[in-house]
């Protein structure tokens, strides 16, 4: 089989004369193009509206600071039971506190046991997350041979089982306060799904 090739200097003229071909066939400059886009640009019509600062209320505008490297920064929360909890407290109120007046709506009962299932459903996690430490604390403490590591697992353990204990009675606090808020809203006459 016998290949064929072109010699070099034909497809460098055929480049040259490519190249050379496209400005004389159009008949343009880059500029001339340029120009006729913007021409273009500004014979079209405005398809939407751009929107700056002022066009927001003044309770959207961010105020400017002095120094903004000792500003710390607004953490939004991330789940509803939060975002109730911190308006609340904004408002002057603890989350669990009953509203003035005949305000026990729906709203109130549902953001009261929210929060109340959310600071136990934590407890519950913690509480499990302590238990886990202490089950390899005891691992590791039966597992060394040197008395001064052991020692040391030993003062870990007992700090984690103390606050294991400290966790377990918050878990029964929790419940206990569910409880009483569905015995409350019993006797209120609260209907039951406000409370669920």
């Amino acid at each position: 089989m016998k290949r064929h090739t072109l010699p070099g200097s034909v497809v460098v003229f055929a480049i040259a004369v490519g190249l050379s071909a496209s400005p004389a066939a159009s008949g343009q400059t880059l500029g001339e193009v340029a120009k006729k886009e913007a021409d273009r640009r500004k014979a079209q019509p405005q398809t939407g509206k751009v929107y700056t600062n002022k066009d927001l209320p003044a309770s959207a505008q961010k105020p400017a600071t002095a120094n903004p490297s000792t500003e710390t920064p607004a953490q939004t929360p991330t789940d509803p039971v939060a975002a109730a909890t911190e308006q609340k407290a904004e408002d002057g109120k603890a989350p669990g506190d009953k509203p003035q007046g005949d305000q026990k709506d729906q709203a109130y009962w549902k953001n009261r046991m929210a929060t109340a299932r959310e600071e136990l459903r934590r407890s519950e996690m913690f509480a499990e997350a302590l238990q886990t430490r202490v089950n390899t604390l005891n691992k590791d403490f039966s597992s060394r041979d040197n008395p001064a590591q052991r020692s040391a697992i030993g003062a870990d353990r007992t700090e984690a089982l103390n606050e294991l204990t400290r966790v377990k009675q918050d878990v029964e606090r929790g419940k206990k306060q569910i409880a009483d808020i569905e015995e409350e809203a019993r006797k209120a006459g609260v209907p039951p799904g406000w409370v669920r």
